[in-house]
C-alpha cells in the first residue's frame, strides 16, 4: 500500500483516512488515479485537490462511514467501484452488524486497491449476471425451532459469501485456534476467496489450465471428498515442502487460492515497506542472505524472484520485532522452492495481458 499525503498541508495520510489529522480537510480516494485526495465543498459536490478538473461526490456508503471513495458527480453510479460489487449487506439497523460491516468494507476496499492496480477483470453482476464478481455479507440466523443456520464463507461462480462474524476479533481468533491456522484475517479471507474467482478468469478462461495443473494438481478431483479427507486426516507430514499452508493441501483449488492470497500479501506489504523506505541489513553471519531493500515498484515487478528476494529478509526482521513485543510472527510461513514456483505462476497470470 502506498503512503499518501494531504494536498492541502502535505501531511502524510493513509488509505483508510477520512480526514487529515493535521489540517482537518476531508479526504477521499480516487480509484482511477490511485490517489487519496483532500476535498473542498463545491456547491452540492466536492472539489478534489488531486483532480480539480471535475466535481466529485462520495460513494453512498460514506453515509454509513463504510467507504471513503469518490465518484464523479452526475456521471454514473452513486456507489464506488468497490461498493458496486456488494449484492447483500447485513441489517444495518443492528449496531453490531454495522460495526462488523464497516470492518468488512475496510478489508474489501484494500483488496480492490490491489485488483485495480493490476487492472484485473472485475465485472459486476449487472455487467455479467452469471459470473460477475459480487459479495454477500451475511449473518448466522436462528430458526423458529432454535437451531442456528450457519453462514459458510466461500465462493461460487463469482459470488463471494463472508460471514460477518469474521469481523469480530474474538470470534475470528477462536476459529483460527480451533482450525489450527497460523494466520486468519479479514483481508486474508477476501484475498483467498477472490483467488477462486480469478482461477476461473485467469486460468480457465485464458488457456492456462495445463501449466496450472502441472504445479497445483488436477482440479477435477472431487472437491467435497477432498475436503472431507483433509478434515478427517489432516495434511501430509511433509506438507511444508510443497505447500504454503495446511489448507492448501486439501485440493488444487485451495492450493491456488492460498497461493494467490499470499502473492497479494507479499506485493502489497512490499509496497508499504517501499513507501516507508525500509531497508534490511542485519549484522549477522551470512548477512548477505538477509540483506534487502524495496527499491522497485512491487506491483510492477518484472519477476517473482525480485519479490521474494526483498520479502524474505523483510519478514525475518518483522517477525523478530513481533517476538520482541511478545507477539506471534507476522508471517509464519515457509517459502519452499515449489511454493515460489507457484507464486511465479500467479505473478505470470496477473501480468498476462491477453484475453
Amino acid at each position: 500500500m502506498k503512503l499518501f499525503e494531504c494536498q492541502n498541508c502535505r501531511n502524510p495520510v493513509h488509505f483508510d483516512n477520512t480526514a487529515c489529522v493535521n489540517c482537518g480537510y476531508r479526504l477521499g480516494y480516487l480509484a482511477d488515479r490511485f490517489l487519496i485526495t483532500a476535498v473542498e465543498p463545491d456547491g452540492g459536490a466536492f472539489r478534489a485537490l488531486g483532480d480539480p478538473t471535475r466535481p466529485y461526490l462520495f460513494c453512498d456508503n460514506a453515509e454509513h462511514d463504510a467507504c471513503n471513495w469518490l465518484v464523479p458527480a452526475g456521471e454514473g453510479p452513486s456507489l464506488c467501484l468497490a461498493c458496486q460489487h456488494n449484492r447483500t449487506v447485513p441489517d444495518l439497523s443492528i449496531p453490531e452488524n454495522l460495526v462488523n460491516w464497516r470492518k468488512m468494507e475496510a478489508a474489501k476496499h484494500h483488496l480492490f486497491y490491489s485488483l485495480t492496480r493490476w487492472n484485473l477483470p472485475m465485472p459486476t453482476r449487472e455487467e455479467d449476471p452469471e459470473a460477475g464478481l459480487a459479495f454477500d455479507f451475511l449473518a448466522d440466523t436462528v430458526k423458529p425451532d432454535g437451531d442456528v443456520e450457519r453462514v459458510l464463507t466461500g465462493h461460487d461462480s463469482g459470488l463471494i459469501t463472508i460471514n460477518i462474524v469474521e469481523a469480530d476479533d474474538a470470534e475470528r481468533e477462536a476459529r483460527r485456534t480451533s482450525m489450527k491456522e497460523p494466520y486468519r484475517t479479514l483481508l486474508g479471507h477476501f484475498r483467498h476467496e477472490v483467488g477462486h474467482y480469478y482461477w476461473d478468469r485467469l486460468v480457465r478462461d485464458r488457456g492456462n489450465l495445463d501449466r496450472c495443473r502441472a504445479l497445483f494438481g488436477d482440479e477435477t478431483r472431487d472437491y467435497g471428498e477432498a475436503l472431507q479427507a483433509h478434515y478427517t486426516n489432516g495434511p501430509p507430514a511433509d506438507w511444508q515442502t510443497s505447500f504454503i499452508s495446511t489448507y492448501a493441501t486439501a485440493h488444487p483449488w485451495e492450493d491456488f487460492a492460498e497461493t494467490w492470497a499470499h502473492y497479494l500479501h507479499i506485493v502489497d506489504a512490499l509496497e508499504t515497506a517501499r513507501a516507508f523506505g525500509i531497508k534490511i541489513r542485519p549484522r549477522i553471519r551470512n548477512s548477505a542472505d538477509l540483506e534487502g531493500e524495496v527499491d522497485f515498484q512491487p506491483y510492477a515487478a518484472t519477476s517473482v524472484e525480485d519479490l521474494i528476494d526483498a520479502w524474505v529478509p523483510l519478514t525475518v526482521a518483522i517477525n523478530g520485532v513481533n517476538r520482541s513485543m511478545g507477539q506471534p510472527d507476522l508471517y509464519p510461513f515457509v517459502l519452499s522452492a515449489p511454493v515460489v514456483e507457484k507464486l511465479g505462476f500467479i505473478h505470470a497470470i496477473v501480468h498476462q495481458r491477453t484475453g
